[in-house]
């Protein structure tokens, strides 16, 4: 008889940002008349800029034309936009990578939950902690995260990095074996930032152990201080040891459009779980091409347009508007009393609460009518923390500041 996957039942409650949607609608429905500000999940408020919806449109009218029309595209992506990405990401930054090792997708929180159908049956997974939940969850799902055990907070076979005030929000290096290690920066949820001498130390010991990095970098467009690396391969040695993604979520607009890219060396070369020479280049090329039919013309023309000097220009006018919204709340936050990081090269700011970080939500939510991210929901250092981004609009920025700063 068929049985489902038992490692489901291992997952802790709902995925948190449901967690959060359902506790909003349920405060919602019982008080309509008040005005709710979103400052949670970090989607996007500003619509796509001009020169993106100008090639959305005459990709649209090329779909029209039987002369221009595309059927299936290449499933890694356009040669079009791949051969951009290389060009303005990375060439410009002086990092050598080849159009064929980037593969464009869909989303790269797809890409981030698939990842792990390349990991053999006994890798050992470190994360640091508090952590973007789909890390963890995807490797639960697979069968990687062992129990979950309460006292603990997190599941017995994952290794938590803890990344707190007292190491200032910098993770040590793990002291047990881990095969895979995953780092997110300009990090989400804290807003803090690596410089290249700390990323260095995690590319060495990558190297000196023969672990490998999953290093998403969805928020490099809001890095402002030039210390801080924009992609992990500006560190030496990084093609060796690393795999890459990259979104235009929230760098273009993107979530509701859909694209990102991972960019897999052909450097990564593996001995797998059955003892033959692995590359991980081809085993993902291999996945794409078996489980996903690329992503439409009409996006990819779309994305194409971030990088043309109009669209770039557009652009970063956009994370500038964003990043003056995460300094409105910085500085209110501060003037409140708050203790607060990030907000600087990132778009969340993480601030310490006064209560365990779910009462603290349930209090902004009944209070202030603003709802934010309670730490907990990222892991067990993330409580006593809460997360807000600054993706909201101008106006709701600075009315959700002003209740806040607003003494009873």
């Amino acid at each position: 008889m068929f049985r489902p996957n038992g490692n489901y039942s291992l997952l802790q409650g709902s995925y948190l940002f449901s967690e959060i949607e359902r506790r909003a609608s349920s405060y919602i429905s019982a008080n309509p008349d008040k005005k709710i500000i979103r400052m949670g999940i970090g989607d996007v408020t500003e619509p796509l800029v001009g020169a993106v919806i100008e090639a959305m449109h005459k990709a649209v009218d090329e779909m029209g034309v039987k002369a221009t029309f595309r059927g299936y595209g290449p499933e890694q992506g356009y040669k079009f936009l791949r051969d951009a990405i290389t060009k303005h990401d990375y060439a410009v930054r002086g990092i050598e990578i080849a159009a064929d090792e980037v593969f464009v997708s869909d989303g790269a929180k797809c890409d981030v939950g698939a990842i792990q159908e390349l990991f053999g049956k006994e890798t050992s997974v470190a994360v640091t902690d508090p952590v973007y939940p789909v890390y963890v969850d995807t490797n639960v799902m697979a069968g990687r995260g062992g129990e979950f055990l309460k006292e603990k907070g997190g599941f017995s076979n994952i290794i938590y990095l803890p990344c707190t005030q007292e190491n200032g929000f910098v993770p040590e290096l793990p002291k047990q074996r881990a095969d895979v290690l995953y780092l997110c920066y300009p990090n989400n949820p804290t807003g803090t930032t690596l410089t290249r001498e700390q990323l260095q130390v995690f590319v060495d010991w990558a190297k000196e152990t023969g672990a490998l990095i999953l290093y998403d970098s969805a928020y490099e467009a809001y890095i402002s201080d030039p210390e801080v690396p924009h992609s992990i391969f500006e560190i030496e040695g990084a093609k060796e040891c690393a795999i890459e993604f990259r979104s235009m979520s929230k760098t273009a607009g993107f979530t509701g459009t859909r694209c990102a890219y991972t960019v897999v060396p052909k450097a990564l070369k593996y001995k797998d779980d059955l003892g033959n020479e692995a590359s991980l280049h081809s085993m993902w090329n291999r996945r794409h091409c078996t489980r996903f039919n690329g992503v439409s013309y009409i996006t990819q023309r779309g994305a194409e347009a971030t990088y043309t000097e109009e669209g770039r220009r557009q652009i970063l006018s956009v994370v500038r508007y964003y990043m003056e919204n995460a300094a409105i709340i910085q500085k209110s936050l501060i003037d409140a009393g708050y203790t607060v990081y990030g907000g600087v090269n990132a778009p969340y700011i993480w601030l310490k609460t006064p209560t365990d970080s779910w009462a603290f939500f349930d209090e902004l939510l009944t209070t202030k009518q603003i709802i934010g991210t309670p730490g907990a929901g990222f892991g067990n250092a993330g409580e006593g923390y809460f997360r807000m981004t600054a993706f909201a609009s101008r106006e709701d920025t600075v009315s959700a500041m002003a209740r806040i700063c607003q003494r009873p």
